[in-house]
């Protein structure tokens, strides 16, 4: 890669494609659903609508990005089987634990894999996020930590608050919470970006 290209890209930063766009309001569809469900019927209405809506997302995302992303699949199955608890027992705890349930799966698994030798997070994204050993091993232990924060904020929201304000939380609260993360990732990316240290090393003409 040339200095121009690296200094063109470097510029660039951060960007939304066609495909991170439609991503984004996949993601996001299912979480205004449930938010405007359980204002105007409750939070049983609002979790049916939600697991419909999550269904919808996911074949969505087959049709349109040609695949379904590991950590939506299994957020979900996590939706589907905690919101058919939460009706069928008519006992919103269900549905309320299962962001602190998923956001504490991931975490585990990600320093469980980590203490095995296993980067998951090179696994999931390695085709879209090119970093060296030691980038990956930050990665991985950075949003294992913020899993678990979710998970905290998660139990004190729903515990300490009424419904609607934890509802309010986990649609306009988390999704911003992780965007800010994700984008406070950059420097890493670019301090162990395996093609830019590939480029600075030894060339044979």
């Amino acid at each position: 890669m040339s200095e121009q290209n690296k200094l063109s890209n470097a510029s660039e930063g951060p960007h939304l494609d066609r495909k991170q766009i439609i991503k984004l309001m996949i993601e996001l569809g299912p979480l205004l659903v449930f938010f405007i469900t359980n204002s105007h019927y409750g939070i049983f209405a609002g979790t049916a609508a939600f697991m419909a809506a999550t269904v919808v997302s996911l074949i969505a995302s087959h049709f349109l990005l040609g695949r379904v992303a590991t950590m939506p699949l299994v957020t979900g199955i996590f939706v589907l089987v905690f919101g058919g608890l939460t009706i069928y027992l008519q006992d919103d705890h269900f549905i309320k634990l299962k962001p602190t349930i998923v956001n504490g799966l991931f975490g585990a698994i990600l320093l469980a894999g980590l203490m095995f030798g296993k980067l998951f997070l090179k696994i999931v994204f390695g085709d879209v996020m090119h970093l060296t050993e030691d980038g990956w091993r930050v990665l991985t232990i950075r949003w294992a930590l913020f899993f678990f924060v979710l998970a905290v904020l998660n139990e004190v929201v729903w515990r300490a608050f009424s419904t609607d304000t934890w509802v309010t939380f986990k649609v306009f609260g988390i999704m911003p919470l992780t965007f800010v993360f994700a984008m406070a990732q950059i420097g890493i990316l670019k301090k162990y970006d395996a093609s830019g240290a590939a480029d600075s090393g030894p060339r044979v003409d």
